[in-house]
């Protein structure tokens, strides 16, 4: 056998291997996604990457992060447009992003920093160092802006209203994503290199219980269900999304979802949750009861790594980087 044949066959190979492994952790794509698309609206800038987003639901604004543009985007959910763009820098790479008290707090990896924005007009109110930042969450009791350093294994934590370092929270591991839970009045944080789940209280900015989460491989994204007293984590390097029942602190049910699991997003009022994927899979799943029940899972577009909900309406956000070479906000709503 010629040394081409068998580089060609080892190729092969591990392409089929590749797909068969796809198949078994994420399972067959199908059903369609239960969602009617309204349209796809303008979003500015060049088509390159986006990452979270965070709604602002008294003033119905979607605030978006242009991570490859380097700045942060409004757009409105009534109008379907943007009605403000806001320049951080070429270089800031803004990741995370959370509106909160009527501003608006944008990770922005590149700078190492918090970058705080009026919510009312973009106006840049403050830049606060907070180290290699990712997700945040805000605690509307202590008023505090909770940050993952994500490669420095805590959560930095900024006061809202001094807009400067009120603390860390050590991890003792890679930071992942950061959620509120308003029942507990609690922050959970993955931590990607222990997977696990860390609980915070945010008032002693110590970390009072930590949750083993079995079959889980790096504990990156995080949702927290309030009403059903649930945590769900996106486990990125096994493409698995785990359900922890915040009462017995027990994995009671996981399920496939699209490689590379990034962004969750949760519908309290239709108890539905919605995963995206570097893979540009979404996997829908009714988590009404105490379940985890995959209903529905296919790919939307290449990249669309970034999912948000207006729970007033329902309707399901999708940030696209390039739709036809532009980018594009996708909206979509359940049928």
């Amino acid at each position: 056998m010629t040394p081409r044949i068998v580089l060609a066959t080892a190729a092969c190979a591990l392409l089929v291997a590749g797909v068969a492994y796809a198949w078994t952790v994420v399972g067959p794509v199908g059903p369609a996604l239960p969602l009617r698309l309204v349209g796809d609206y303008p979003l500015t800038g060049n088509a390159n990457r986006f990452d979270y987003a965070s709604i602002d639901e008294r003033r119905g604004i979607m605030w978006v992060a242009h991570m490859g543009d380097g700045s942060v985007v409004a757009f409105d959910v009534k109008s379907n447009r943007v009605t403000l763009t806001v320049p951080l820098g070429s270089g800031a790479s803004v990741r995370g992003i959370v509106a909160a008290g009527g501003d608006v707090y944008a990770a922005a990896q590149g700078l190492g920093a918090v970058v705080v924005l009026d919510g009312a007009n973009g106006r840049r109110l403050a830049t606060v160092p907070a180290g290699d930042v990712d997700g945040l969450a805000y605690d509307p009791l202590t008023q505090r802006i909770f940050v993952s350093d994500e490669s420095g294994g805590r959560d930095t934590v900024i006061g809202t209203r001094t807009h400067t370092i009120a603390g860390n929270v050590a991890l003792g591991g890679e930071a992942g994503n950061t959620q509120y839970d308003p029942v507990s009045r609690h922050i959970f944080v993955g931590v990607q290199t222990r997977d696990e789940l860390a609980e915070i209280d945010p008032a002693a900015l110590k970390i009072v219980r930590r949750f083993a989460l079995p079959g889980c491989s790096s504990s990156h994204s995080v949702a927290i269900d309030a009403s059903e007293r649930a945590a769900y984590v996106g486990c990125q390097h096994n493409a698995r999304l785990v359900r922890l029942d915040l009462r017995t602190g027990r994995v009671t049910a996981s399920g496939g979802v699209g490689i590379g699991v990034d962004v969750l997003a949760l519908d309290p009022g239709l108890h539905r949750l919605y995963a995206a994927s570097e893979s540009g899979v979404v996997s829908v799943f009714d988590v009404a009861n105490g379940a985890l029940t995959r209903v529905a899972q296919a790919f939307l577009h290449l990249n669309a790594h970034v999912v948000a909900v207006d729970p007033a309406t329902h309707r399901v956000y999708f940030p696209l980087s390039s739709v036809g070479g532009k980018p594009v906000m996708r909206v979509m709503e359940p049928r």
